[in-house]
């Protein structure tokens, strides 16, 4: 079969391989139909994650038809159509009980290095690294998908790919993250990002009532999709963040502070994302934590921080007495895919949303090794890229 594949720094390859086979009970096979390059993706390209090897398959944003089913998983059949979630989940251990999807205390087959650089394992994920179990990802014609009787969303006939595909991952990144601000009626919800996640979670943040929205992005064409959602908009090469917010909120800050970017900020006036860029191209830092500064900076006492963005390791000159001082509550994590997936399957059939909105290209897999660089350098109005691999 065909497949994106991971050879080095900033070389993405469509390379022959095998295909996949069962190799457990709980397994099923699915042929791709749809599957998409996420902004999490680019850390990898850029090998800015550790625990890469040549020969790694790419993705986790990944949709598809059931061609095989494993001999103990009773709850999918061929010919069902899925979503995969980016997260594998058992959906057994104590953290799947509780909802903890992202943690899943069994689906990292690479627990024990994992425990080593965070503590604790996180779940096993499709296509992220051996930090989380190695596993092959979705850019591909067909993908296994273990733990598939509990790691997959069932979705309906009739309702095209591009509308469901991305629950696999950014739009309940999105949700999850305005969920986590516990947003009420009289709250501003200032978004740093106007990327993929950005948008959702601009849509997301309106649904659940806010009374005002307003994103940070200097990309044209990223801050026109957030109007068109709802948001005011601040471009940060034109305008300071921090005194638009102001204005905005009356001097008091906003409530809730979303950070969509995570650890490549693309600041390049100021001194520390100066400082955080040397660090990184010289290794002695991994992130570029800008965005985490101002918000802690900016956000209006006992207030919440929402943290979606992808962090890889150690963050430098953080204003952690600004956190304690003003009584800020920092929420973070990868995705509870599962958590979310019900609901806002619902919302999708009734019309609340569309989440095709943000595709701007579609291509077939054979060209993603292109597609990667213009996602990367945000050429082509290029904002969300969907692959077809069949």
């Amino acid at each position: 079969m065909r497949a994106l594949v991971w050879h080095g720094t900033q070389d993405i390859r469509c390379d022959n391989v095998p295909d996949p086979e069962i190799e457990h009970g709980r397994d099923a096979i699915i042929k791709v139909t749809s599957c998409a390059i996420c902004g999490s993706d680019l850390h990898l390209y850029d090998h800015f994650m550790p625990g890469m090897k040549s020969g790694d398959i790419m993705g986790h944003e990944t949709m598809g038809e059931v061609v095989e089913v494993g001999r103990d998983n009773k709850k999918l059949k061929v010919g069902d159509r899925v979503v995969i979630p980016f997260t594998i989940i058992c959906g057994e251990c104590e953290q799947c009980k509780r909802g903890n999807f992202s943690v899943c205390e069994r689906t990292n087959r690479n627990k024990e290095v994992a425990a080593k650089a965070f503590g604790h394992t996180t779940a096993g994920l499709f296509g992220y690294t051996h930090l989380t179990g190695g596993y092959p990802g979705g850019q591909a014609e067909y993908l296994r998908v273990p733990y598939a009787d509990t790691t997959h969303i069932k979705v309906p006939d009739g309702i095209p790919d591009e509308k469901l595909l991305f629950l696999s991952d950014i739009f309940p990144t999105g949700w999850q993250a305005a969920v986590q601000c516990d947003i009420q009626p009289t709250d501003t919800v200032a978004i740093w990002g106007a990327g993929p996640v950005g948008q959702m979670a601009i849509r997301s943040a309106v649904l659940l009532g806010a009374k005002q929205v307003v994103v940070i992005d200097n990309v044209p064409e990223r801050l026109d999709m957030a109007k068109a959602g709802g948001a005011i908009t601040i471009n940060f090469d034109e305008e300071s963040v921090v005194e638009r917010l102001n204005e905005l909120t009356r001097g008091r800050g906003p409530e809730k502070c979303i950070d969509a970017v995570g650890m490549e900020a693309h600041a390049t006036a100021t001194l520390d994302s100066i400082v955080d860029r040397a660090k990184q191209a010289t290794m002695l830092g991994t992130d570029r934590p800008h965005v985490l500064r101002e918000m802690m900076y900016v956000c209006q006492p006992a207030g919440v921080l929402s943290v979606p963005g992808v962090y890889g390791g150690f963050l430098d000159k953080i204003p952690f007495g600004a956190v304690m001082n003003k009584g800020l509550t920092i929420r973070t994590g990868q995705t509870h895919v599962n958590r979310w997936s019900d609901d806002l399957l619902r919302r999708i059939e009734e019309g609340q949303i569309d989440p095709s909105f943000v595709i701007t290209h579609t291509v077939d897999l054979a060209e993603g090794p292109e597609m990667y660089k213009t996602f990367r350098d945000k050429q082509d109005g290029c904002i969300k890229v969907v692959l077809k691999p069949n």
